[in-house]
């Protein structure tokens, strides 16, 4: 029996409800964006206006990530056995391990962020709106260990995303089974 089978006899959704939905793309598009323009950084001269610019986006959209996370969490918390594994054995260990991996990555991603900012003594802004105050002080040496965390695990977070956005579409594709199908909006 199928796991959308097992769903209707269960009572449990097939589908993800429209906040999975918008979380997982949320996320997407914010992970996307700020690793863009984290390179696109590297290519531009220091200190000139540009440069600060795409700081202080990607400064601001990982102000945004942190939100999104918390309440992608607290929702995910509330709403757990609202959805019906969309596969089984192996494959649903496998897939939970890399949401796992993709939880801890950003969460560490974004305290990174944070702890490096706070490191060089400035406070992160949300596009100038608010700033978030320190919760630690660090020093200079761990603002360098806490950029190369934070680049790092930038890869990481790209590897991954990368192999679940394969899997997602090896499903489709190849398996023709409707795992990507949950995932993706629709309009009733």
């Amino acid at each position: 029996m199928s796991n959308f089978n097992m769903a209707a006899a269960d009572g449990r959704a097939a589908r993800y409800d429209h906040v999975t939905i918008t979380f997982h793309w949320l996320t997407a598009l914010l992970v996307l964006t700020m690793f863009t323009l984290a390179e696109a950084r590297s290519f531009v001269a220091r200190g000139t206006p540009l440069r600060g610019d795409l700081i202080f986006v990607h400064i601001s959209l990982g102000i945004l990530l942190a939100a999104v996370l918390i309440l992608r969490i607290v929702w995910r918390i509330a709403t757990h056995r609202r959805t019906a594994p969309a596969v089984s054995g192996l494959q649903h260990a496998v897939a939970t391990l890399a949401h796992l991996a993709l939880y801890a990555l950003m969460i560490s991603q974004v305290s990174y962020g944070f702890l490096m900012i706070w490191a060089s003594g400035n406070e992160p802004s949300f596009f100038g709106l608010f700033s978030v105050p320190p919760l630690i002080v660090l020093d200079q040496p761990t603002r360098h260990v806490m950029g190369e965390l934070h680049d790092y695990t930038a890869w990481a977070i790209i590897a991954v995303v990368g192999i679940h956005a394969a899997a997602a579409l090896g499903h489709h594709y190849v398996l023709r089974d409707r795992v990507l199908v949950r995932m993706i909006p629709v309009r009733k």
